[in-house]
């Protein structure tokens, strides 16, 4: 053999050699590294909003020929200088025909809108963050480098790299717990009120003591009751004077006495009145002298009115 085949030999010996390291070579690992997944918070829906309820519309009086403040007032069952500030009135003397007066405050309490509902988000346990490999890039790549042939060698690159890449597996994410809801205590019932009672009951008496001398009708809105010149005219019942004067056509020396927000009286035709506007009475206390003011005769003219509707006081007073 000569020397030439030889080195052909030994040339085609490492080429094999070689190409088998090549095959037998297994690759570097590819991880493909990839975030953990976020889980999102349970959304929990807001509650409907909750409807206002329709405004009442404030009820209106249109002033026809012959009204007075006052006359409204009685009709109605308010004080007349109420009335005349929810209407910007200071001349209680001058309203006009066909002048739309309001009977109720303006305006009141503003209803604050309901408050928005945020939706609750349900702590769950925390993620650990924990840092990935010190590399560059997430594939890792072996570095190529030029050794020397020879059987350790071939025999560490055939066997696989302890030291490869290690792979970051997040920690497992517990579910985020159902909330529970809360029971919602359901509201007490309130006491009924026994039927045929009035909330604002009044403890009625005569006015004076004497005889009918006409009976209640839809037309005098109350009744006559007779007796002599200067006789004491006492209030019916405790309450607050909401007018005093002789500014009423057809009544004379008035006084109005209104009890509460239901109920009120009213007594007409006297010679002297003896209390003032604004004054608190108590019941039976004298409030003014009988007389014949706007009439033919010494009488009482005595009206009982339930949210400015005359009621029979017979109805409502004790009997005499």
């Amino acid at each position: 053999m000569t020397l030439r085949q030889a080195q052909g030999r030994v040339a085609i010996a490492i080429t094999l050699a070689l190409l088998a390291a090549c095959a037998t070579r297994r690759p570097a690992p590819v991880v493909e590294r990839q975030p953990p997944p976020v889980v999102a918070p349970p959304v929990v829906e807001a509650p409907p909003p909750v409807e206002k309820p329709p405004e009442k519309p404030i009820p209106t009086h249109i002033v026809k020929r012959g009204d007075t403040l006052v006359s409204i007032a009685l009709q109605y069952g308010l004080d007349y200088r109420e009335l005349a500030a929810w209407n910007n009135i200071t001349n209680f003397n001058v309203i006009s025909v066909g002048q739309v007066l309001i009977l109720a405050a303006p305006g009141g309490a503003i209803a604050l809108a309901p408050p928005v509902a945020t939706p609750l988000v349900v702590p769950g346990p925390p993620i650990e963050a924990r840092p990935l490999a010190n590399t560059p890039s997430a594939k890792v790549e072996p570095r190529g480098q030029k050794v020397p042939f020879s059987e350790r060698a071939l025999a560490q690159f055939s066997s696989p790299d302890p030291s490869g890449p290690v792979v970051a597996v997040a920690p497992p994410i517990a579910p985020a717990p159902t909330p529970t809801p809360t029971p919602t205590p359901s509201p007490t019932p309130e006491p009924e009120k026994a039927s045929g009672t009035d909330s604002e009951e009044v403890d009625w008496m005569w006015p004076v003591k004497g005889k009918v001398l006409a009976p209640f009708t839809e037309a005098a809105k109350g009744v006559d009751i007779g007796g002599r010149k200067g006789a004491p005219v006492l209030a019916a019942a405790g309450g607050r004077v909401v007018y005093a004067g002789a500014s009423l056509r057809g009544y004379g020396k008035l006084v109005i006495i209104k009890h509460n927000n239901t109920w009120l009286s009213a007594y007409a035709h006297n010679d002297n009145i003896l209390v003032k506007e604004q004054q608190d009475v108590k019941k039976g206390q004298k409030i003014a002298e009988m007389g014949s003011t706007d009439t033919d005769q010494v009488k009482l003219h005595f009206e009982v009115r339930r949210q400015g509707k005359p009621v029979d006081p017979a109805k409502v007073l004790p009997s005499q």
